[in-house]
Order: structure tokens, then C-alpha cells, then sequence
């Protein structure tokens, strides 16, 4: 993996060397999630790109989110690419600008997507930011609140203004980590937010699985987004997925069909309060 440190974030994909994979040619849709609406945080790069393609090749129509300022590239690139991928009888695509860390912005969010499609089917909470830090004393008060606003409090708050316009058969999928069943020493702030991820998944699914409605998550482990680049230091990343039985990262496009199946009823009925585990063969048992 190239060495090539970016200094802000979130992290931008179209500056990285090898740009990470979000597609492949020998993927087969077969419309699981035609006629579906789905909204995507955080769905301009990285998994959330490649959710977003699948998910338009499989017949959903698509809106995601991004940070704007920071993505507006990357947003207008997936835009592009879900206009491409889009099956005919799906609706346009949308991108929205959102600092999802706040509930008023999360409810705009959700009005702009039913004012555009009327309902939502599919709601992706997948949005996150990290930040490494050697030891807990280097994590300041503010750097705690964002990372936490960003990574859990935003799934509260897409969740329940999402779920007004959600009915059964509906889909919640949470991103959340590895690092939630393994730790990670550097990422203890993050780390934390993966857990409680996976906590919240569980309790949401028992909370609202007689609404007919699902909720399951999906824990990465070392994928080649732009988070990478824009947390870790040029000897990590040079390192990064080396550490796990397959020796390398992960792409996005390896992670992407996991949230196909879990949106998918025909897939996953009888699932709800999981967690999928596309890690490069680490074990977790979780």
C-alpha cells in the first residue's frame, strides 16, 4: 500500500493511490431491492460509495450523505456513478450535504428524502470520523464530543426520524468495526463508538422487530477508505491489513454485498440484531 498521509478530515478518495475498489465487473445484479428507498450516510467514498452502487445496480433508488466543503468531489463522483448504475424504473439519486452530529440536521436529512421519494425502506447509518492518539490524555473534550456526535449520536438521531416513515419489511444496517470485538491501543475514542454500535443494534432490533422492521450491523475490518490516509501516519498506512490472516486490506467492494443481503428480504428475513464480519478472516466470535 502507498505511503500518502492526508491531513484533514473527512478524507477525500479521489487523491488516494490505489483509488479503492467500489465496483466489480463480475458482480450479477438480480433487482433485490428494486422499486426500495434507501439513504446512505457518509456515502460519497469508501464502503458507503460502494453500498451506494450496489444498491442502485440492485434497483433501489438512492439518497446519501456527505460533508460539505470537504466532499463535494467525491459527492458529485458517486452522484455520477448511481446516475450510471441506476436501473430504469428507480427515481434519481440525491446527494445531501449534512453534519449529521446534530438532530436538526438529521431531521432535515429525512424530510428532504420522503418530500423527494415518500418514504424510506432502507436506512444505512454509516457515517464516522477517527482520529489516533497515543495515549487517552491527548483526547480533549471537544475531539471526544465530535467523534462521538458523529459516530453513534447520528444513528439515534437518522433512526428516529427515519423511522416515522418506515414500515414493515424496512431495513436499519449499522456500520460499525473490528476494532468494537478486538480494541485498538491508538483509537480508544472510535473504538468506543464501535461498541456501542453494535450495543445499540442489538437493543434497536429487540426495541422494534414487532414493527416488522430489522436492524442488523456489519463490522469492517481494515478496508481501504479514505479514513486511512486521513487517521494514520505514512508507516501505517504502508502497513495497513497486513495484520490480518489474508495479509492485506480489504476493499470496498468486498464489504458492500454484505449490506445487499441484509437490505434484501429474500436474503435475510430471519435475521435481525447481527453483526456481519467481512475482516479478512480474524475471528471474533461476536
Amino acid at each position: 500500500m502507498a505511503s500518502q498521509k492526508q491531513h484533514t478530515q473527512p478524507g477525500k478518495e479521489h487523491v488516494m493511490d490505489p483509488t479503492p475498489q467500489f465496483t466489480n465487473p463480475d458482480y450479477q445484479p438480480s433487482d433485490k431491492l428494486q422499486g426500495k428507498i434507501a439513504v446512505i450516510t457518509g456515502g460519497d467514498s469508501g464502503i458507503g460509495r460502494a453500498v451506494c452502487n450496489l444498491f442502485a445496480l440492485e434497483g433501489a433508488t438512492v439518497a446519501f450523505t456527505y460533508v460539505k466543503g470537504h466532499e463535494d468531489k467525491d459527492a458529485k463522483d458517486t452522484l455520477e456513478m448511481i446516475n450510471r448504475a441506476k436501473t430504469q424504473d428507480a427515481m434519481a439519486p440525491k446527494a445531501i450535504a449534512a453534519d449529521l452530529g446534530f438532530d436538526e440536521n438529521c431531521k432535515k436529512v429525512i424530510e428532504e428524502v420522503v418530500n423527494a421519494y415518500g418514504r424510506i425502506d432502507i436506512l444505512v447509518n454509516n457515517a464516522a470520523e477517527q482520529y489516533e492518539n497515543i495515549t487517552i490524555e491527548e483526547i480533549d473534550d471537544p475531539r471526544l464530543e465530535r467523534v462521538f456526535r458523529t459516530n453513534i449520536f447520528s444513528y439515534f438521531f437518522m433512526t428516529r426520524h427515519a423511522l416515522k416513515h418506515m414500515k414493515e419489511g424496512s431495513s436499519i444496517i449499522n456500520t460499525t468495526s473490528i476494532n468494537a470485538y478486538k480494541g485498538h491501543p491508538t483509537l480508544v475514542d472510535y473504538t468506543a463508538t464501535k461498541g456501542a454500535i453494535v450495543a445499540f443494534t442489538r437493543a434497536l432490533s429487540m426495541q422494534i422487530l414487532s414493527r416488522g422492521i430489522r436492524v442488523n450491523g456489519v463490522a469492517p475490518g481494515p478496508i481501504w477508505t479514505p479514513l486511512i490516509p486521513a487517521s494514520f501516519g505514512e508507516e501505517k498506512i504502508a502497513q495497513f491489513g497486513s495484520d490480518v490472516p489474508m495479509k492485506r486490506a480489504g476493499q470496498p467492494i468486498e464489504v458492500a454485498p454484505s449490506y445487499v443481503f441484509l437490505a434484501c428480504n429474500e436474503c435475510s428475513s430471519y435475521i435481525s440484531g447481527q453483526v456481519l464480519h467481512p475482516n479478512g478472516g480474524t475471528i471474533v466470535n461476536g
